[in-house]
């Protein structure tokens, strides 16, 4: 089973003497050393599946692991073992210990919009900037593991005692709603096993080895849960590699590899270097631009697949030039090597980059698809239906009973949410209990109370059902009565509404699938819904077109051909990295981009730049002059030979013409 495994990658699979930190360069096989270890554990060493846990941070990846472990399982079963990202773990144990920390089992899971509104309350007001950073903030002191009391005692300035403030109202808000957010998926079971022990000796006693993929991108709060749940023998692998830690802005900690070492005495560590993606030369310069960074572990990344294309290095004019050259290039580079369009990539630092690209890939009818789009569980008709089994799984979940109660709209207006609104803030219950209060509802005249009963009763009526009977036909069933077919066609163009319809069904189809086949009743499926939408939408088989994607999003993933764009001063590094002296994160993201690239590597940089309606100058990325000389061709360079460039260019592009040409014919 290990034959197929280089020597360290066996040595990583058999180690099983204590805590193990695996450091794995990019393309250097580290899904495979978790998926062996995981059918070690279970073929040799006598563990259950359902002893072990592998931790990823994405859903694709766990679904890719998941795959991986079944073939090499072959028929024997994998059931009861748990291959999930850090909130479905966290979910699963908060679902099953809710009660310990006061909430009931179906607590809503609320996303970044909802808690958005919520803060738009609390704050009373529209300014979105601020609501913004108050939302960031937050969401940074969890990531820290740090509570509303700390937050307030730690805060040096004005604003961030007043952002301390809000976060304990909006603690407040969300425990009275019986929901949480997406970071409290980590802080709340780390709260849990802190305060109550009984608990976390149950969850030690259930997960007896854990393996943590991505380990570099941990924060504070996770790092806790490993160490809470490993407990003092550290009965863990963990995956990662300081070189591709790009997410600090993120509350992601490279310190927690450094912190390993230091809390974990008996810490082995094993490096895997050699790369099965990229070629020599491509491995040579991520090599080399990374060597400019401090280290915390020495590594150096080698390959035997050849030495492989030069580095293209080009000077455009402008960001038009550069956009227009690069499809160019990639359009004659697939015609002459016979590839696919999904063999290349665009890579930029900042999603704005995207449109000018798009435009010119449009033109020339080249398909393309743009990863960090929209989610398809962000489209306003999933929210609305999200909304609808919401409530039904959590009466107290009053962001989902505003959406539900309004859309399509059942007479329930303004004035009567609004003293529905004044009189649950003043009693404190959530709206829906409210709505059922004698003295609310002599408040109120008979028709407004009349359509908000029916509404609630509808409510509860569904309920009743939802823990019994068939998930899909209890989708039918409520659209079917909130008629929301026929509320999509009177409020939109025909077009639109068919297209929206057709989401609709999509997604009910896809739910009625998932609750068969995994045996889930509607409320166990919504829960698992509010995660997904979180962690990212639904991904399909890839299409053949060409990705354009932010370095960011390119994470984990490798292509034959890629081109990175915009590698300017002020662009990457990124204008602000380099005000407050953080290039090291940086030059990690170039890291990444570079051994992105499997077989050739393209990288563009603009003379000038249009920034709000006025052209600057621009400076190549510091990164450029990183490279090694020998393993890099520049084009379009001042110093090269002007006429000879200009000459050489008219050429290529004439040869590229010509080629397009006769593969039209």
């Amino acid at each position: 089973m290990l034959s197929k495994l280089n020597s360290p990658q066996r040595e990583a699979v058999k180690y099983l003497d204590g805590p193990l930190l695996v450091l794995a360069g990019a393309g250097s096989g580290k899904t495979r050393v978790i998926t062996q270890k995981i059918a070690y554990l279970i073929e040799q060493c006598g563990y259950q599946p359902r002893e072990i846990a592998a931790i990823t941070f994405t859903n694709k990846a766990a679904r890719e692991m998941q795959e991986r472990v079944g073939h090499l399982l072959e028929g024997k079963s994998a059931k009861g073992l748990t291959i999930a990202t850090f909130h479905s773990l966290g979910l699963q144990m908060l679902r099953q210990e809710a009660a310990l920390l006061g909430y009931k089992p179906q607590f809503s899971i609320l996303d970044s919009s909802d808690s958005y509104k919520i803060l738009a309350d609390v704050l009373a007001t529209t300014d979105k900037q601020l609501l913004r950073r108050t939302q960031s903030q937050i969401s940074q002191w969890k990531n820290a593991f740090i509570n509303p009391d700390q937050a307030k005692a730690q805060a040096d300035e004005e604003l961030t005692h007043a952002a301390a403030k809000v976060y304990q109202l909006y603690q407040q808000t969300l425990k009275a709603y019986q929901a949480v957010d997406f970071d409290d998926l980590i802080k709340l079971p780390v709260e849990l096993f802190e305060q109550h022990r009984e608990a976390l000796e149950k969850w030690q006693r259930k997960l007896k080895y854990l393996l943590i993929d991505e380990y570099q991108d941990t924060n504070a709060c996770q790092y806790k849960l490993v160490k809470l749940l490993t407990g003092v023998e550290g009965r863990f692998t963990a995956v990662g590699d300081d070189d591709q830690a790009i997410y600090g802005w993120r509350g992601a900690d490279v310190e927690n590899l450094r912190q390993l070492t230091e809390d974990f005495s008996r810490l082995k560590v094993i490096k895997l270097e050699q790369n099965y993606r990229s070629t020599v030369r491509i491995l040579r310069a991520a090599n080399q631009v990374i060597a400019n960074n401090p280290k915390l572990f020495d590594k150096k990344l080698w390959s035997e697949l050849g030495t492989g294309d030069l580095i293209q290095v080009s000077a455009a004019r402008d960001e038009d030039h550069e956009a227009e050259s690069v499809v160019m290039k990639l359009m004659a580079h697939k015609f002459e090597h016979r590839t696919q369009f999904s063999d290349y990539a665009i890579l930029y630092r900042g999603n704005h980059q995207a449109r000018i690209f798009e435009q010119q890939l449009r033109n020339h009818k080249v398909p393309y698809t743009v990863s960090g789009g929209q989610s398809f569980f962000d489209k306003a008709e999933i929210k609305d239906l999200v909304a609808y089994l919401r409530l039904i799984a959590n009466e107290d979940d009053d962001p989902a009973f505003i959406r539900a109660a309004t859309t399509p709209k059942k007479g329930i207006g303004n004035t009567t949410l609004e003293r529905l609104g004044e009189y649950a803030r003043d009693h404190h219950l959530s709206l829906f209990a409210a709505a059922f209060e004698g003295d609310f509802q002599r408040e109120l005249g008979a028709r407004q109370l009349e359509d908000l009963l029916t509404f609630c009763q509808y409510i509860n009526r569904v309920q009743e059902r939802a823990t019994r009977d068939p998930a899909g036909e209890m989708l039918n069933d409520m659209l079917n009565a909130i008629q929301y077919e026929a509320f999509l066609y009177d409020s939109e163009e025909p077009r639109a509404a068919e297209s929206k319809w057709k989401n609709v069904l999509d997604f009910t189809g896809w739910l009625t699938k998932k609750g068969n086949e995994d045996e889930k009743n509607l409320l166990e499926l919504t829960q698992m819904i509010s995660l997904m939408s979180m962690l990212e939408g639904r991904e399909n088989g890839e299409p053949d077109a060409v990705k354009l994607s932010t370095l960011h999003a390119a994470k984990g993933l490798e292509f034959g051909h890629v081109f990175l764009i915009g590698c300017e001063e002020g662009i990457l590094p990124h204008r602000e990295s380099i005000d407050t002296d953080r290039i090291e994160e940086e030059r990690r993201l170039m890291y990444v981009g570079i051994t992105r690239a499997q077989k050739s590597l393209n990288i563009s940089w603009c003379r000038k730049r249009k920034r709000a309606g006025e052209t600057e100058s621009c400076e190549p990325s510091r990164f450029i002059a990183e490279l090694p000389h020998d393993d890099v061709k520049h084009f379009g360079m001042p110093t090269s030979d002007p006429a000879a460039a200009k000459e050489n260019g008219r050429e290529r592009m004439a040869q590229i013409r010509a080629m397009l040409a006769q593969a039209k014919e």
